[in-house]
């Protein structure tokens, strides 16, 4: 390959990563959310025994149900910010007999945190 084609190739990838790189002011990005919103409301409500109807009129239809376990929900939420980290939020609910017996994952009932904090 000569000179006068390696030239123009260098300039074109040059420019290609250099605009890749750029920023554009006044460009607005969106943060995105999926998932089940899931408040500390919600999670007050949810009471040992309940049942799947009950759970599922509290917080919804959950986002995964695991084919697998049927005794488990997984309620997930994500929100993604422009130039930040992404947030997971996650919620098991697990039952026996069709009622709750408990759930795990990123979210405390308030009346655990009072008795955290005495």
């Amino acid at each position: 390959m000569n000179l006068n084609r390696k030239i123009p190739l260098l300039l074109l990838l040059t420019s290609l990563f250099s605009c890749a790189s750029i920023e554009f002011p006044g460009v607005y990005k969106l943060a995105i959310q999926q998932g089940n919103i899931v408040s500390q409301e919600m999670i007050d409500k949810l009471k040992p025994g309940m049942t799947r109807a009950q759970i599922q009129f509290v917080l919804g239809n959950p986002v995964l149900t695991d084919s697998f376990d049927t005794n488990r929900w997984n309620y997930i939420y994500t929100i993604a910010y422009p130039d930040q980290a992404v947030i997971k939020q996650e919620l098991i609910i697990v039952f026996e007999n069709d009622r709750l017996v408990r759930f795990e994952g990123d979210y405390v009932p308030s009346s655990a945190k009072d008795t955290d904090q005495t």
